[in-house]
């Protein structure tokens, strides 16, 4: 039954030479699709897009998306392309009563220490496994209201910092986190917590798309392991610049920041 269904799409695939999208196209959003026919690569404006054997494909849009970005598919009989209108949202000012880093750490430490977790952060980023997560309809990675918007901007006892890159759960001290899609642990930070982060998992959901979860107060993975949707890979803490317990949320994919509100059922 199941080669039977991969050879129907096979043949649907090979039908097609057009684009077949579906999704959020809007600021923090994305979109899944399929190649045309016969595609041998794929870029959205400048950025090479990976499909499967399926022809299947993810391509996703930063806060701060242009309103039309190009999807460009090379084929034997020529490029196809399909502009994308890509709608705007407004965002919130959000205020929070907690310094920019750590109270008591002098600026230099600071900027020591932050250089060296950013440089972390980015390789793990762009490390890509075999996981087909990103084909999954993601679940809340905790229970509790959403306390925190993606894309706001945030203002830090009166100074204003850069827009909240994720989304922020109001879960209790010790409850769990889950995986909101199967990933590949690509950062595990149980030791000394990161400034910002706290105790950091992320998880790579391959195609270019993955979660980073914040603040924890402890984590139950390490570098390398293969976790499933709803799997417990950590407890709900408040390390790193958190004003109480709480679990931060944040999706990129291939350096875009995502709304992961918008990958929610």
């Amino acid at each position: 039954m199941a080669g039977a269904a991969l050879l129907a799409a096979s043949r649907a695939f090979a039908a097609d030479d057009r684009f077949a999208l579906t999704g959020q196209p809007t600021q923090g959003g994305w979109l899944r699709g399929r190649v045309p026919a016969g595609t041998t690569a794929l870029h959205l404006d400048e950025t090479v897009v990976h499909f499967a054997d399926d022809g299947a494909f993810l391509v996703a849009f930063d806060r701060d998306a242009a309103p039309a970005p190009v999807l460009v598919a090379q084929t034997p009989g020529g490029a196809v392309r399909q502009v994308l209108a890509i709608s705007p949202r407004s965002w919130q000012i959000q205020h929070v009563d907690t310094p920019m880093h750590p109270a008591g750490m002098p600026d230099a430490e600071f900027a020591r220490r932050r250089a060296g977790e950013l440089a972390l952060i980015k390789a793990a980023r762009g490390r890509e496994s075999m996981t087909r997560g990103w084909r999954q309809q993601m679940i809340h990675p905790a229970a509790g209201a959403i306390s925190g918007r993606f894309g706001a901007q945030r203002v830090f006892r009166g100074v204003p910092a850069a827009y909240h890159g994720g989304m922020d759960i109001a879960a209790p001290a010790g409850a769990a986190i889950l995986a909101p899609a199967d990933g590949v642990v690509v950062l595990a930070v149980t030791g000394e917590p990161f400034t910002l982060e706290g105790h950091l998992v992320i998880l790579d959901h391959g195609m270019g798309l993955n979660s980073a979860l914040l603040h924890s107060r402890a984590l139950s993975v390490a570098e390398g392991m293969v976790v499933r949707q709803g799997q417990t890979i950590g407890q709900v803490g408040m390390t790193g610049r958190a004003t109480g317990p709480h679990l931060h949320w944040a999706l990129t994919w291939h350096g875009r920041r995502l709304d992961p509100l918008l990958f929610l059922a």
